[in-house]
């Protein structure tokens, strides 16, 4: 314990952005590791939740739109999303949620490659994506086919002249695990098809590198790593090559080239306003544009290289404090192979997150058996990593997960 203690400081000590934990308003006393569900409070967001309701609502209404320039907003915060993803401005459109921009953008790959009939995702993607694949396919008479991502470049190689759109995610939801990006998108691209990628397990934790890679589509998330609270809205890329062509089913007003001209015909703005549906969650949006200031100064080299740290850290300490006590961790070894979080494989998961939360440390379960531990470089430090799996040991020997009131199942688990 002493010398895990000692590395937790020197490698603390030593943590270059260790001053951006001081952006995130945290409680005392707690250890959170669920930001890869929820991420922590930024400190800028209250203030700019507060000025947005109370000035530009309450004293602006609705002159703010143009005053404050609310109608921008959705093109602006994506620009800025779109820089932690190594994109050119002009690419990303922040609204939404990620199903209905998964939806649209689907459909819009799907139809950029007419006569092809195959949709490829993935039988281990997070639910929602497997959803949202079923349903565009059964809109536009497509098959999906449910492939893991090794085996790929068997399926590519025998049906890749039938594939229209790829959907995946590049880490494995509930293990981390990180999947070759650019060998998948170059693989799918070869075969003639579209990739379409899932990045909200990527996005804010690390390097993505979009336009390098020649990605086609991106969606994503803008609560989990970017810390943009509860239901902040989402976001598409669209690489610019694909835009005049882009033809996604949901065509709202805000996406029409003369919004405000009220005709009764859709004529798709230029660019990647078209991408633009609904009247944009302005509150939202505000609160995710404040809370990636977090960022500003911070390279996402430096958050990867920090995350892997962690995480490194985080299974050293499991292997040393509980070893013999029934958990597996579940997450790749290899700093390659793992995104930000790390999974321990528990035949008591849920009891035992329960357990950790009631000693101030939160993480989260997966069904049926994982508990996660989410890693924002931000905010999280080395010794939070050995206090986490400190007091896991002492629950689990004390048994304090078998108190009946840590097996009853709350609605969010």
């Amino acid at each position: 314990m002493k010398e895990l203690q000692a590395r937790a400081s020197e490698l603390d000590t030593s943590d270059p952005l260790a001053a951006q934990r001081e952006r995130f308003v945290l409680p005392d006393g707690v250890v959170y590791l669920d930001g890869n569900s929820l991420g922590a409070l930024p400190a800028a967001v209250p203030e700019a939740l507060a000025d947005g309701v109370h000035r530009q609502w309450g004293v602006g209404l609705i002159r703010s739109w143009n005053e404050h320039h609310w109608w921008q907003a959705p093109l602006r915060v994506g620009d800025t999303i779109g820089q932690l993803l190594g994109a050119a401005p002009g690419q990303t459109v922040a609204g939404d949620s990620t199903t209905v921009q998964l939806f649209n953008g689907l459909a819009a790959a799907a139809r950029l490659r007419p006569g092809r009939r195959l949709l490829l995702t993935d039988p281990g993607h997070f639910p929602t994506d497997g959803y949202i694949a079923d349903s565009v396919a059964r809109l536009l008479g497509l098959e999906v086919l449910r492939v893991a991502p090794d085996d790929l470049p068997r399926c590519l190689a025998e049906r890749g002249h039938e594939v229209a759109v790829a959907g995946y995610s590049p880490v494995d939801y509930r293990t981390g695990e990180l999947h070759d990006m650019p060998a998948i998108t170059r693989a799918v691209q070869e075969a003639g098809g579209l990739m379409l990628w899932d990045l909200c397990h990527a996005t804010g934790a690390l390097p993505v590198r979009l336009d390098e890679l020649g990605v086609d589509l991106a969606v994503g998330c803008g609560y989990k790593f970017l810390s943009g609270g509860p239901g902040a809205p989402a976001f598409i890329y669209i690489a610019r090559r694909h835009q005049a062509a882009f033809d996604h089913p949901l065509t709202g007003w805000n996406g029409h080239v003369d919004p405000f001209g009220l005709s009764g015909d859709y004529v798709p703005a230029p660019g990647v306003d078209r991408a633009r549906i609904g009247t944009p969650p302005i509150l939202s949006l505000l609160a995710l544009e404040a809370a990636l200031t977090a960022f500003e100064g911070v390279g996402m080299e430096q958050v990867r290289a920090k995350s892997l740290s962690l995480t490194g850290f985080f299974m050293d300490c499991a292997d040393t404090l509980l070893d013999g006590l029934g958990f597996t961790v579940v997450t790749p070894r290899e700093p390659h192979r793992r995104g930000s979080q790390v999974a321990l494989r528990h035949p008591d998961a849920y009891p035992l997150v329960r357990a950790l939360a009631a000693r101030g440390v939160i993480g989260d379960m997966r069904a049926p058996d994982l508990l996660r531990f989410g890693v924002n470089a931000l905010y999280v430090s080395h010794r939070d990593m050995l206090t986490a799996v400190r007091h896991l040991r002492q629950a689990v020997t004390q048994g304090e997960h078998r108190d009946p009131r840590f097996l009853h199942r709350a609605a969010v688990t």
